[in-house]
């Protein structure tokens, strides 16, 4: 197991510090927004650079995505990290690259691309157990109807399966 973290304390300024662990051999679940919330990925062009650069990334790293789920401005993710050691490198090149390659189709470049103050806009964790695993599935495959895009997911192009949930658990 490996642990990152911007400090080596705990608390900051009365804050809890976020985490990252890495671990091998574990189903993730990650989401991301852009800053302020901002469309960046209203257009089909900004939406097939984040599919292009994810999975581009999820196979050089050995991440297997599940389900992953993109709307106007953020996204989310439950797959198999295969590599612990990888997973930090992939989300910020995964991160990276899509800011930058996006921002080059915004009509104003947007830095940061993806944080705020705080950092409470990204979060990746392991998946305990059976059940947190069905609920981050269900919850990242219905994104489409809660965002009242559509009501089937099966009709929406930022929704993709890679695996059905019971392959997946099993």
């Amino acid at each position: 197991i490996v642990k990152s973290s911007a400090t080596k304390t705990h608390i900051f300024y009365g804050d809890h510090r976020y985490e990252h662990w890495y671990v091998d051999n574990q189903v993730y679940f990650i989401t991301a927004r852009c800053r302020d919330r901002y469309p960046a990925f209203a257009s089909a062009e900004a939406q097939r650079v984040f599919w292009d650069r994810f999975e581009h990334y999820a196979k050089e790293n050995e991440f297997f995505p599940w389900v992953v789920s993109l709307v106007g401005n953020h996204y989310h993710v439950l797959g198999y990290c295969r590599r612990g050691r990888a997973f930090g490198e992939m989300m910020r090149k995964v991160h990276g690259s899509v800011a930058k390659l996006v921002n080059d189709l915004l009509p104003e470049r947007r830095v940061p691309f993806w944080r705020e103050a705080g950092n409470q806009d990204y979060f990746d964790g392991c998946i305990r157990d059976e059940k947190q695993c069905r609920k981050a599935y269900r919850y990242t495959l219905t994104q489409c109807k809660r965002h009242g895009f559509r009501d089937d997911w099966r009709t929406f192009p930022g929704t993709r399966v890679y695996i059905d949930l019971d392959v997946g658990v099993k």
